[in-house]
């Protein structure tokens, strides 16, 4: 969390301590004495630093414009977007989607005709889709993760595309960025451990504790957002306690953060639980060792998906950061406008 926001160039303040808060701390009581409300009420569109489900775009610098505006589209307020993501000359894991925020609301009926606007190109062809998950934010994915090594072109023509409620673009947004190599991670709730590979091969296998009975840990697949060196955690921020008296209140700064949900989910290292591998120990999130998860903040990048199985709170919402994958293909279209597409060569 953490993030500072200011129109299109949403801000992300990384190595430092962040002043937002996750919904993981230290060690989690079994019972959830005490607890204003469970994490598990915690949708997409609520996080524990209280942003939308749009947030997850903050891990992106604002887009840029690529053309001066035109006169050929009516007299209006101009269509403008709050940020695209991934950033212009990235590279990115291979689960990680295109997501585009609108600052306004884009009405249904305009949809098929912004997405026929935002053209994908890559330089090997792949079938994928638009999916709106609300009136501002629409995100692109292939059917399959992507293959490492492709190139992606987004390019937003939106000179003179209306948003159907009176507002007209007035230049275009274009973006690149290259699929990394294969880096996936997989984490056994009930094994207690976490397998990293590269390319189908196993890199390194650690042991985990995960959410409590009580504060589970979501299940499904996430892309990394981001990462920072330092997060503050609170109970309070994510709606566990704000009773300092509570067994599950806690306000902890904690080192080698990697972000999964805008909800609060983290990989990382805490002080509660020191040594791994053997229990239930946090409030929802992921923790390591010291030395793994020191490891494991060097080694993974945004957009690399991790894979949690056996927490019996279900799949995060697609949009609770970069949970695309948690959608089968089929969900995926229902939310399509203009349906699915193959890009071509760019």
């Amino acid at each position: 969390m953490g993030r500072i926001k200011g129109g299109i160039g949403i801000a992300l303040l990384a190595g430092a301590v962040l002043a937002g808060a996750s919904g993981c701390g230290g060690n989690a009581v079994a019972s959830a004495s005490g607890a204003t409300s469970s994490p598990q009420a915690s949708a997409s569109s609520s996080t524990g630093a209280g942003a939308s489900g749009s947030a997850s775009a903050g891990a992106s610098a604002g887009a840029s414009a690529s053309a001066s505006p035109s006169p050929t589209h009516p007299d209006g307020p101009p269509v403008q977007l709050d940020s695209i993501t991934p950033v212009d000359g990235s590279t990115v894991g291979v689960a990680m989607p295109v997501s585009i925020v609108f600052t306004d609301s884009v009405a249904s009926s305009a949809r098929a005709a912004v997405e026929q606007h935002l053209k994908v190109t890559t330089s090997i062809p792949v079938t994928g889709a638009w999916h709106w998950y609300s009136s501002r934010r629409v995100d692109w994915r292939p059917q399959q993760f992507w293959q490492s090594g492709t190139k992606v072109t987004v390019n937003a023509d939106l000179n003179g595309v209306g948003d159907g409620n009176g507002r007209y673009g007035t230049h275009g947004y274009k973006h690149t960025f290259t699929i990394g190599a294969d880096v996936e991670t997989t984490v056994s709730v009930p094994g207690h451990s976490m397998t990293v590979t590269r390319n189908g091969s196993v890199v390194r296998t650690m042991p985990i504790d995960a959410g409590s009975p009580s504060f589970p840990s979501w299940d499904g697949t996430m892309a990394v957002i981001d990462k920072q060196r330092e997060v503050r955690m609170t109970s309070c921020s994510v709606n566990i306690s704000c009773d300092k008296n509570s067994p599950n209140y806690y306000d902890l700064t904690l080192p080698w953060d990697v972000h999964l949900t805008d909800s609060g989910t983290y990989i990382h290292y805490s002080t509660g639980d020191p040594y791994p591998g053997h229990s239930y120990g946090s409030h929802g999130c992921v923790h390591l060792s010291m030395s793994d998860a020191t490891w494991f903040y060097n080694y993974v990048e945004q957009g690399d998906p991790v894979t949690i199985t056996g927490s019996p709170r279900g799949k995060a919402a697609g949009d609770n950061g970069y949970a695309a994958f948690n959608l089968s293909w089929s969900q995926w279209l229902a939310g399509s406008a203009a349906g699915q597409q193959t890009t071509t060569a760019a």
